[in-house]
């Protein structure tokens, strides 16, 4: 059975579409108006083998606050729908990842609880014209609407880009682990509740 899904949100200040497919093969396409936040997706697309096809209309001439954080709650509606009931999955998952200088762990609970706990300190306030203040936006778009629990924690770097890339890059992994199925949990939910 596909593990894919397409969910468009439209609002007065964005319109989104959002296709991925969970058991990819890391094929990504964007057209967002947002260039460094789409370096950033293709790493969750290529390191989480997941495939991504995001775009998005949005007010960028106020900023890029709308964009990015509705892109966040799209994706994470997009993950939720295409994972559907979550059994057989392993639901955890944590990656650490460097990047010369930088060095980040994400680790992530598919619990059905939405939850973040981010501790990173960018040493920039900006990447490109990116805000770094955006990418909490992001996540917490993300983890409210796909239902998980997740914790990012930069560990050292003194490169704002190497920070935000060993960050993106470890969700990738750590989605991948937390999706693959089981197969001695075939058909079983992940929990002693019975449910996500």
């Amino acid at each position: 059975m596909a593990r894919s899904a397409t969910v468009e949100r439209n609002t007065l200040e964005t319109q989104i579409s959002v296709t991925i497919n969970l058991d990819g093969t890391g094929k990504a396409r964007f057209d967002t108006g947002v260039p460094f936040l789409e370096h950033m997706m293709d790493q969750i697309a290529r390191h989480g083998l997941i495939d991504l096809d995001i775009t998005c209309k949005g007010d960028n001439h106020i900023d890029d606050h709308h964009s990015v954080e509705d892109i966040g709650i799209t994706l994470g509606q997009a993950f939720a729908k295409a994972i559907g009931d979550k059994k057989g999955i392993v639901r955890y998952g944590h990656s650490y990842v460097p990047l010369d200088e930088a060095l980040s762990r994400v680790v992530v609970d598919f619990s059905g609880r939405p939850g973040l706990d981010m501790k990173v300190e960018f040493t920039r306030a900006s990447i490109g014209k990116l805000d770094t203040q955006l990418f909490w936006e992001f996540f917490q778009g993300f983890v409210n609407h796909a239902g998980v629990t997740l914790h990012i924690d930069n560990l050292k770097g003194f490169n704002a880009h190497h920070q935000a890339e060993t960050i993106f890059k470890a969700f990738g992994r750590a989605l991948r682990m937390a999706l693959e199925l089981d197969p001695r949990m075939a058909g079983v939910m992940p929990s002693t509740k019975g449910c996500l």
